[in-house]
């Protein structure tokens, strides 16, 4: 995540020392919450929290075995695919919004946990979930559409997202989620 660093200081509002050490300052913040919190993240998913940490090592499985194929335009979509459905449809519901309940004000838990909750992050999870996207001609960046808002009857906007920032939101959902998981 160091790579990110900048962005992390900037776009998500964390400190230095925060973005050098993404990964443990989220383990730690997850692990020096109190048992009451612990236990109100563990009950706000019907599905064991170690089910979860398994599909993500699953996940994690598949991407290493799709990045060993090159050229493959089936192989790169269906990782486009499931990164996005894993990153920005199922983690936020099973770990983002109760993390930015729980964790205290000013955390790294949170303050991630929030970006990834909030536009533009959100209206491109609402993107994916219901099947508004399709890849800029380029492939360099994938074309949306979302409301600006939350009213339903807002009509969809056209957005774009390039894949430098891409890989910047599925880098710390992906890192927000392992060291939350691993710590609970």
């Amino acid at each position: 995540m160091k790579a990110f660093a900048p962005r992390l200081t900037s776009e998500v509002k964390l400190t230095p020392e925060m973005a050098d050490k993404l990964a443990t300052t989220i383990a730690a913040d997850v692990r020096f919450l109190s048992a009451e919190q612990k236990a109100e993240i563990r009950a706000a998913s019907p599905v064991p929290l170690q089910d979860r940490l398994d599909e993500l090592q699953a996940f994690q499985g598949w991407m290493d075995q799709a990045h060993t194929v090159r050229n493959n335009p089936f192989v790169t979509r269906a990782q486009v695919l499931s990164q996005n459905y894993i990153c920005f449809v199922y983690l936020p519901e099973a770990c983002f919004r109760v993390l930015s309940k729980v964790c205290p004000s000013g955390s790294a838990a949170k303050k991630c946990a929030q970006f990834l909750s909030n536009n533009p992050v959100r209206a491109f999870r609402n993107a994916v979930a219901h099947s508004n996207w399709t890849y800029r001609a380029d492939f360099g960046a994938i074309i949306y559409w979302a409301r600006k808002g939350c009213d339903p009857d807002e009509a969809l906007q056209q957005f774009e997202v390039e894949q430098n920032d891409l890989s910047f939101w599925q880098a710390i959902s992906r890192c927000v989620a392992y060291a939350a998981y691993s710590n609970l």
